[in-house]
């Protein structure tokens, strides 16, 4: 990664696409770890985490991971879904967390001196490029090996670095608890956290990431 020593750094993370881009590529990331390499790699100032809840439910699958996030070291961004109905009468959950992530990278460009967006949204090139207006450089983390690709070809392009997850699958990729125990690390607590990620994501939100809107279908009115 492309970090100068005492650069003050700050994490974007779009939960529903990061972890889409790893699943892509057959694996799960364990945010300990994630956290853990970047701050051995550089002033780390603060890694937002942006995901939209669906209230309604009784359970949600999502909620420990976000409790466990935002007691070890992670911003939690979140909101909740909007439910529609379409033309052809089929019920939608609508969730974007774009805006949030947006305005948060422009509120702390004043502070910070390098931006790492984990997205592959192409709707994100502007962003990139009115933050390094100000000074600031810009690293994007997705993928092109999967397939199709799931970063957009111009924010890859705009970005300052480009980041392949797939060459941080050995430093970020979840674990199983038992090789955990085996080599002496963790305990009861993070092996209860490797096994809690986001939830399985339906396959029209999975292929159209780059789409303004990101939609979850329910079934039929």
């Amino acid at each position: 990664m492309h970090f100068y020593p005492h650069e003050r750094v700050a994490l974007f993370i779009d939960g529903a696409n990061l972890y889409a881009t790893a699943r892509s590529l057959g694996f799960d990331v364990d945010y300990k770890r994630l956290l853990e390499l970047f701050a051995s790699e550089c002033q780390l100032v603060r890694a937002f985490y942006y995901t939209a809840l669906v209230e309604d439910q009784e359970y949600s699958p999502i909620r420990p991971l976000i409790d466990w996030l935002d007691y070890n070291g992670y911003t939690m961004v979140t909101k909740p879904t909007k439910e529609f109905t379409d033309a052809s009468g089929r019920r939608k959950i609508k969730g974007n967390m774009d805006i949030e992530l947006a305005v948060d990278v422009m509120e702390m460009a004043e502070h910070i001196s390098h931006v790492v967006i984990f997205s592959g949204d192409g709707d994100f090139r502007s962003l990139v490029e009115a933050v390094q207006r100000k000074g600031v450089r810009v690293t994007v983390v997705s993928t092109i090996r999967s397939q199709p690709p799931m970063v957009a070809d111009e924010l890859r392009r705009q970005a300052d670095h480009f980041v392949d997850i797939a060459d941080l699958e050995p430093q970020v990729a979840r674990q199983h608890a038992g090789d955990e125990r085996r080599r002496g690390r963790g305990g009861p607590r993070e092996a209860m956290v490797q096994d809690v990620q986001e939830p399985e994501l339906p396959d029209e939100l999975d292929q159209d990431l780059d789409e303004d809107d990101e939609y979850y279908e329910t079934g039929t009115a």
